[in-house]
């Protein structure tokens, strides 16, 4: 029998209630968040793995010394004893502190008089030996971080590792499609959150969406087929390259259109319609209330829409690649040819790289690069949206 009431369960009845309201295993609840766990773990583990390899690959390139022959020959027979001889006129200049080589014998240079180098023998190890009339003198060339940040030539092929030139490409193309996605995506997005009807809605963010599946490389054609030649009929062809940062900047504002308008758009969205009532009420406009009301409201998410724009397009590959140029060029002149840093990476990772040369490394320090930017962005979004995030209730 039931207790009755105001009288107390016995301690079987009792027992008897805790079982019924004991939380009842899910199996596949269970399983489908151990699922979700094993994704988050997986992607942890894949960024860690392409940090790692970037980072590795990153070192060996600002680490290991890479001969290059100098075209100086020795014009003298070296017994083994010598710490000096003379060397050919031609060739490249070696400087005192210079390690050069001969066959396997690696030497430090810590003298010159003109054209005779005093060295230290065998060092790193090599064992002194003789030399004969004619060897070509070979010096170690090694990049430097100060070299790598504070110059603005890029050309590994003649051991000029400026990442400047790349940068600035990279930059200029980015801005110039910033300069177009932004004021058109955030207009789109107010009007889609603010003026447009449901069927209005439904009809237009599909068709902005679909600019995202078109591939990139078509982008890119477009670019160098229409837009190149419609910049070159209005500011004539002697302004206007057939290969520029301009019309890949161009299109590429096209490209980032949708993220810029789909997460702006939802950020709008996301502001209570109590705030529009309220301004309507102290008698806003629409327009009004939209710019002074709504967009200051969801600052936050326009924001990390923004930068997420930004890393895409920092990030961007086929199209600088087809429509930019091939030569890396410190300018700002955008409607000059200019390689970016993917551009450069896709070209030259499909050319004839021996493995684990110092062109090969130099591929995944542009590449680190890359990732560090992005980084840099993504943490300053995250910092934006915790500044300016509104809460409502």
């Amino acid at each position: 029998m039931a207790a009755k009431e105001g009288q107390l369960q016995t301690p079987a009845a009792e027992a008897d209630t805790l079982l019924a309201l004991r939380k009842r295993p899910r199996v596949g609840e269970s399983l489908i968040q151990a699922f979700l766990f094993l994704c988050g773990i997986l992607s942890v583990f894949t960024t860690i793995g392409i940090v790692y390899e970037l980072s590795k690959e990153s070192l060996l390139f600002f680490t290991r010394q890479q001969w290059e022959s100098t075209n100086k020959p020795i014009v003298e027979d070296i017994e083994a004893t010598w710490t000096s001889f003379e060397v050919g006129t031609s060739g490249s200049a070696v400087d005192i502190g210079d390690t050069v080589r001969l066959e396997h014998e690696v030497m430090l240079v810590t003298d010159i008089q003109r054209d005779r180098l005093i060295v230290e023998r065998g060092v790193d190890g090599t064992v002194p030996a003789v030399h004969r009339a004619g060897m070509d003198l070979e010096i170690a060339e090694q990049v430097t971080l100060r070299e790598f940040f504070g110059k603005t030539e890029w050309n590994p092929q003649i051991g000029k590792y400026g990442i400047w030139a790349l940068i600035n490409a990279t930059m200029v193309t980015s801005l110039i499609a910033l300069s177009i996605a932004l004021p058109l995506g955030l207009g789109v997005a107010i009007f889609l959150s603010e003026y447009a009807t449901l069927r209005t809605r439904s009809i237009l963010k599909p068709i902005l969406e679909v600019l995202s599946g078109v591939p990139t490389v078509v982008y890119g054609y477009f670019a160098l087929t229409f837009v190149t030649p419609l910049l070159r009929s209005m500011l004539g062809r002697d302004t206007v390259e057939i290969y520029n940062t301009a019309a890949a900047g161009l299109v590429m504002g096209v490209l980032i259109l949708p993220i810029v308008s789909s997460m702006s758009e939802d950020a709008l969205s996301a502001v209570p319609n109590s705030l529009r009532e309220a301004a309507y009420a102290l008698g806003a406009t629409k327009l009004e209330t939209a710019l002074k009301v709504i967009l200051p409201a969801a600052f936050s998410g326009i924001t990390a829409a923004f930068i997420v724009a930004a890393s895409r397009a920092i990030g961007e590959t086929m199209i600088v690649a087809v429509a930019a140029g091939a030569g890396p060029k410190f300018t700002f002149n955008p409607f000059e040819a200019a390689e970016t840093m993917t551009g450069h990476i896709v070209r030259i990772s499909g050319g004839d790289l021996s493995y684990n040369s110092l062109d090969y490394n130099s591929i995944f320090a542009i590449g680190l690069m890359l990732f560090l930017m992005t980084l840099v962005l993504n943490i300053i979004s995250q910092q934006v949206v915790r500044r300016f995030r509104e809460e409502y209730e």
